[in-house]
């Protein structure tokens, strides 16, 4: 299986099956040489979580195995090629939740055993930034990344497909957890994030909510205090029986979020003197980020990267991308022993 998966290195067309279940999306695509995206099926379970206010593990894990099947037999027939012509199989192991995650890897374990192929695994976090390569098939590191989902936040210096250096990252709660969380206090429906978005759309800055002052030097992130916050504010304007100006807390808050990520992810662009800013993970869908990023790297001559809409949320797609320059550089092959993890390293 070695030699096989090095013999990939040198063939001209490279047909990837890629599976993700790290949390509430069952995804498999195939990807053709990390860029060509022939299928990209992805069966979401936030109807079913939103009764619930959030992502039941359990739960996840059991709609997991319900769909997975489905989604693989529509994944081949929609990219129109036979198993026969798949050249590796990449699968999610990490991070995410354990339950959810092992749904994805068995079932890859399973394919790559019956199919006689190579089995790819895939860092969760690395796959969002090969989100860009398939929205931007002329972006090549290297490249700053700002990394903004609900498990992690962090600047990244790529230097190469395979050659990441954290340049920092949150000492908290990452971004999107932040969002949720105030989400949740504001009594809106799951998934916050762009529940907050909206409304802020329509909102004032007229809460003066700050972050950490601490960390003002570094390019490190902390999310916790602004959360906390907000969180009081609310409570403490609930017991006087006053009006939550809901519009105005999401726009407040989402504003100083927004600032502060791309303020120092500019910083992080200054410092290694590299013009290139790419974005990835879910928050990178936060409209008032994107038009921020967008505005200050035209300001400082940096050339901005954010994937489309669909591939910014979780989806298998980036990690069939993410795969393919993994098996150009011979890294990422596993065996049949291959477990998941909670979390990995960025």
């Amino acid at each position: 299986m070695v030699q096989k998966y090095h013999d990939l290195q040198n063939k001209a067309e490279v047909n990837i099956l890629a599976i993700e279940s790290s949390c509430d999306e069952t995804s498999i695509s195939v990807v053709r040489n990390g860029r060509e995206v022939l299928s990209n099926i992805v069966a979401s379970q936030i109807d079913i979580h939103r009764r619930f206010g959030g992502v039941v593990p359990e739960v996840a894990s059991r709609n997991h195995i319900t769909a997975i099947s489905n989604i693989f037999e529509e994944a081949i027939t929609t990219a129109g090629i036979s198993r026969e012509q798949l050249d590796a199989i990449a699968v999610t192991y990490g991070a995410g939740l354990i339950g959810a995650l092992l749904v994805g890897v068995n079932f890859a374990k399973g394919l790559a055993y019956s199919l006689d192929l190579p089995l790819i695994a895939v860092s969760h976090v690395h796959g969002h930034i090969a989100a860009n390569y398939i929205s931007h098939p002329s972006l090549m590191p290297p490249f700053v990344c700002l990394m903004v989902s609900g498990g992690h936040t962090a600047l990244l210096k790529v230097s190469d497909y395979n050659k990441m250096q954290l340049l920092g990252t949150t000492v908290d709660d990452a971004a999107g957890e932040a969002f949720d969380k105030v989400a949740r206090v504001l009594n809106l429906p799951y998934p916050g994030g762009p529940e907050i978005d909206r409304l802020a759309q329509s909102g004032a800055r007229t809460f003066n909510f700050t972050v950490s002052k601490s960390l003002a030097g570094s390019l490190n992130f902390s999310f916790s205090g602004i959360k906390t916050e907000v969180i009081n504010t609310v409570h403490n304007l609930e017991q006087k029986g006053a009006q939550v100006p809901t519009q105005d807390i999401a726009r407040s808050f989402q504003e100083c979020v927004t600032d502060e990520l791309s303020q120092k992810a500019i910083s992080a662009c200054r410092q290694t003197g590299i013009k290139k800013l790419v974005v990835a993970g879910g928050v990178g869908a936060n409209s008032m980020l994107k038009a921020k990023l967008s505005q200050q790297c035209k300001d400082n001559s940096i050339e901005f990267f954010s994937p489309v809409l669909k591939y910014c949320t979780d989806n298998s797609a980036m990690i069939g991308s993410m795969a393919y320059y993994m098996m150009k550089d011979g890294l990422g092959l596993a065996d049949l022993d291959l477990t998941a993890k909670a979390n990995v390293e960025l």
